[in-house]
């Protein structure tokens, strides 16, 4: 079922505002990584907003849901979903990278509310996922682990490791969510390693498999609830996405991989984002 037109306003709006925060965070910081993080914004807005069971008052609430960003370096659009949800004062966003602050370039779990692992090496976030989601297994809970994985991470062996330990336990809390921009470092992923049948993969290691656009509200919202019904094995969401999306020239290319807006670059963004 859609969503309702003021929930669809809701979004829209919400993805309006975290789109400008990424650009204006990483303008800020002179660093950081938009292109990642722009891919990622539907993705996260849903997830948080309509299906994690979490409480920004309560944060370190034994039976919440987690998130695990193991594409540690997209913080700036993690923060801004956050921070919109009241974890964290919004005015704090453009603190990102700050030496004296705690919104580190890699998330902190030590000292940022809302943050469930400190991450940045690639490839480690569906082992702890695995690791959160036997734990509540074991402790009869309801605990649901959230994973959010790039593409170009998926070359990444002990990904692979985890996906087979998450269907080897029948791991059904287990949700891994592949923001699938087809874009890496420094080039395409299909020219540096590819991730043909990336569905067949995941079927082949005993997993649900839903392929979905990404930046449709809808679509993510469906899909979420589909892997809560799924029953006795883990769900993989591909979800098929631009990197740099809504900024007309930061989509589709690496340039803006790893590279800060500088202020005129930054005007124009938020013109387009406006």
């Amino acid at each position: 079922m859609a969503f309702s037109k003021q929930k669809t306003e809701f979004y829209y709006d919400l993805t309006k505002s975290i789109r400008r925060h990424i650009v204006k965070m990483t303008n800020h910081a002179g660093s950081g990584h938009p292109g990642g993080s722009l891919s990622a914004t539907e993705l996260l807005a849903v997830l948080f907003n309509d299906h994690m069971n979490i409480d920004p008052k309560n944060p370190d609430w034994d039976d919440r849901d987690c998130f695990f960003l193991s594409k540690g370096h997209c913080t700036p659009v993690y923060y801004s979903v956050l921070a919109e949800k009241g974890f964290f004062p919004v005015e704090e966003l453009m603190t990102f990278r700050d030496v004296d602050g705690r919104l580190h370039g890699h998330p902190c779990a030590e000292h940022i509310p809302g943050v469930d692992i400190s991450s940045g090496s690639l490839g480690q976030g569906l082992s702890v996922g695995n690791g959160v989601a036997l734990a509540a297994k074991l402790d009869g809970s309801n605990r649901r682990s959230y994973v959010m994985i790039g593409d170009g991470e998926l070359q990444e062996g002990q990904l692979w490791e985890a996906a087979m330990t998450s269907a080897h336990f029948n791991l059904d809390n287990v949700c891994a969510i592949i923001d699938w921009n087809k874009i890496q470092l420094d080039d395409f992923v299909e020219n540096v390693k590819g991730l043909k049948n990336l569905g067949d993969k995941y079927r082949a290691f005993g997993w649900h498999v839903i392929e979905i656009d990404g930046h449709d509200i809808n679509q993510v919202d469906e899909a979420l609830k589909e892997a809560k019904r799924t029953k006795g094995k883990p769900t993989a969401i591909l979800a098929h996405t631009v990197k740099g999306k809504g900024i007309s020239f930061m989509e589709d290319t690496h340039d803006w991989h790893g590279m800060a807006p500088n202020d005129e670059q930054l005007e124009i963004a938020l013109k387009e984002l406006a």
